[in-house]
């Protein structure tokens, strides 16, 4: 087996004037990185990273996984340098998920919620573990993935390349066989576009890996395109340089009698033959509508008094898009999308990526305080870490 052909595609989106993310797509090696710290931080941190990989790419010998990881730890190396020595860009970091090919195999390191997926036989796997706040709350039972999917804070990294001299890398491998596609993307595609969309972009322009990349950055932008959206694919083919497309996913379709088999039509029809029951007797549709519109008031009233009383009395500690811890006054919840019942009352110098996980699962647990409790929950570890203001 070999490398076939790669591709990559970027877009700041739109809703963002830079771009942060940094992509390499130099075979054997492929990787994404998404800069942390705003527009010139975090630009700065995805460049010197991915740098880090073109210049070291050819270096090292036959420990795959020593080799990842050096990596990745030089690339670490010289954000954490420049931030450290540029009170410009103090603070910045970026994620970075990438892949060197070898052989059979491809290795993986992984810092941050940027991801790699493998498609195979028209099925996508996702090969990373973010590392994210939201990630840890669904891991440890306190959100659910749909509840993660909208959260608020789901951009918060908790770990990043730049933070400390060092890094915690994932690193591990992944058997191929030919046909098989691989995906790295940053969290502006994955939060814009679900699993099925993806596949079926894919699927379409499964011949054209350039137009595939292109597809998958069009469709995060019509999903809302909040973020910068990268995209980098490489495919797997054999000795014969033959290449296995997968098959193109089928639309939907508004005439759903389109799409029944033999067997659905046989029930519909072997249903329609049996008696029918006897009529009920029914409240009129004007009464039923009364009442639930009642039921509805009540439950709206409720949850608003709820809401104002939350907004003025109630404290949780979580953090900013930017990482950084923070205390809101309010509840931690969002209504119609976007529209949250909280206000942040104070932003730290802390950012969760210095806390450890078992800290953060003690800070981030959303449970609600007074304003005195949470004040000093943050404060003690800003004593501890040194990074009181």
């Amino acid at each position: 087996m070999k490398l076939g052909n790669s591709a990559a595609a970027t877009d700041p989106g739109r809703r963002r004037r830079h771009n942060e993310d940094s992509y390499v797509c130099e075979p054997p090696v492929f990787a994404v990185a998404d800069g942390i710290g705003g527009a010139q931080a975090g630009e700065v941190a995805s460049g010197l990273a991915a740098a880090a990989l073109r210049d070291n790419s050819g270096d090292g010998d036959g420990d795959m996984p020593g080799r990842v990881d050096a990596l990745i730890q030089e690339a670490n190396r010289r954000v954490y340098q420049r931030q450290a020595a540029d009170a410009a860009v103090s603070g910045m970091g970026t994620t970075m998920t990438a892949a060197l090919v070898e052989g059979d195999h491809v290795w993986i390191g992984h810092v941050g919620d940027s991801r790699a997926y493998r498609i195979r036989d028209d099925s996508l796997e996702q090969l990373t573990e973010d590392h994210s706040l939201v990630a840890e709350l669904v891991r440890s039972g306190k959100l659910s993935p749909e509840e993660a999917e909208g959260h608020p804070q789901r951009s918060v990294v908790t770990r990043a390349l730049g933070t400390d001299p060092d890094v915690d890398v994932d690193t591990f491998q992944i058997e191929t066989k030919p046909g098989d596609l691989f995906l790295l993307c940053s969290d502006g595609l994955t939060t814009m576009v679900d699993d099925a969309t993806i596949l079926a972009e894919t699927g379409r322009n499964r011949d054209d890996l350039k137009a595939a990349a292109k597809a998958l950055v069009r469709a995060a932008n019509r999903g809302g395109g909040e973020d910068n959206i990268t995209v980098v694919f490489f495919e797997i083919v054999g000795d014969e340089d033959h290449t296995v497309s997968l098959p193109p996913q089928q639309e939907g379709t508004d005439d759903d009698e389109e799409t029944l088999d033999e067997l659905d039509r046989v029930s519909v029809v072997e249903t329609a033959e049996e008696p029918e029951p006897p009529p009920r007797r029914e409240r009129s549709p004007a009464r039923r509508r009364a009442l639930l519109s009642a039921v509805a008031l009540i439950a709206v009233i409720l949850a608003s008094g709820f809401a104002v009383w939350g907004l003025w009395h109630s404290h949780f500690v979580g953090a900013e898009p930017d990482g950084h811890v923070a205390v809101y006054q309010g509840l931690p919840w969002n209504i119609a999308g976007n529209l949250h019942l909280y206000r942040a009352v104070y932003v730290s110098p802390l950012q969760a990526v210095q806390l450890s996980e078992p800290e953060r699962k003690k800070l981030f647990d959303h449970s609600l305080r007074s304003k005195s409790s949470a004040f000093a929950a943050v404060r003690r570890y800003e004593n501890q870490i040194g990074n009181s203001p």
